[in-house]
């Protein structure tokens, strides 16, 4: 167990270097000099850096501790020391490692576009391995504790605007800024949620039809998956129909459909996108 836990731990170093780095250089080489509002704790510490002086990881640091003392019981002893962990790590990136990249100072949407996809990647892959940078992400997950059925894009696009109207009014005053930091924050989300919910999904499908064994039987054949016969009924005809249901990839989909034609011309076929689907064949449900 104790080597497990050691493994683990070293994995989830690896994933806050590779994480913070994405933070770092989206917050540091695009969005510092780009003069436009950054939402969650680092706009607030971009701001204390525009006002004071204040090293962006530093200010961070500063400002996640209240948080992180008032979330400590009620996310748990676990996140809380793995987010301190990340925290620690992002802030040494964002302070130390991205200064040794050039600043770029190019346009400011495409400054705006690399911020938002690069960091909502970088924070994406945090919220994976079960952590946070801290701050506002404290405050996120400890929100979707009691709201799970919001997903943390959202969550994190509602704190983010307070922050930018923040860092509009008071640092920048320029109505375009505000136009950029809306459309970063709106892009980390859909990365977000994107990578995080989007990563594992695929397609269902419900298949009317008179021939409901075999579509099943050419459907696991040639596409390796199984599906689920369910008994249905004409509300016209009333005569018995076979409905069949299958979860399978987007690649998959197109073969399926295909061979549902050829072995019955008359069925109904109902394809549907899956944000995501866990099970055998597809992400493992880890509780």
């Amino acid at each position: 167990m104790k080597q497990i836990g050691w493994k683990e731990w070293g994995i989830d170093i690896l994933v806050d270097i590779g994480a913070s780095m994405l933070i770092a250089v989206g917050i540091y080489n695009f969005a510092l000099n780009a003069d436009f509002p950054v939402a969650g704790f680092s706009g607030i510490a971009i701001i204390m850096y525009h006002l004071f002086g204040i090293p962006v990881g530093v200010g961070t640091v500063i400002l996640n501790i209240p948080v992180a003392i008032f979330c400590y019981r009620f996310l748990g002893r676990s996140f809380f020391f793995k987010s301190v962990k990340t925290m620690i790590i992002s802030s040494v990136f964002i302070d130390y490692i991205a200064p040794l990249f050039p600043v770029y100072e190019g346009n400011r949407l495409l400054a705006a576009l690399c911020m938002g996809i690069l960091s909502g990647a970088g924070y994406a892959v945090v919220f994976m391995r079960g952590s946070s940078t801290g701050g506002q992400d404290f405050i996120s997950m400890a929100i979707k504790k009691v709201k799970p059925h919001v997903t943390l894009g959202i969550i994190t696009f509602v704190l983010d605007t307070a922050t930018i109207l923040l860092g509009s009014l008071v640092v920048f005053k320029d109505i375009d800024g505000f136009i950029y930091g809306i459309i970063v924050t709106y892009l980390m989300a859909i990365v977000m949620d994107r990578i995080l919910y989007g990563i594992d999904e695929g397609k269902m499908t419900l298949i009317v039809t008179e021939h409901g064994s075999e579509v099943a039987e050419y459907i696991d054949e040639y596409s390796g998956r199984g599906s689920t016969i369910l008994q249905g009924m004409g509300s016209y005809s009333k005569e018995h129909k076979d409905v069949v249901m299958c979860a399978c990839n987007n690649k998959q989909m197109y073969t399926i459909k295909k061979m549902v034609r050829q072995i019955d011309p008359k069925a109904f076929t109902i394809i549907m996108e899956s944000n995501e689907v866990v099970g055998e064949g597809f992400k493992e449900d880890v509780g």
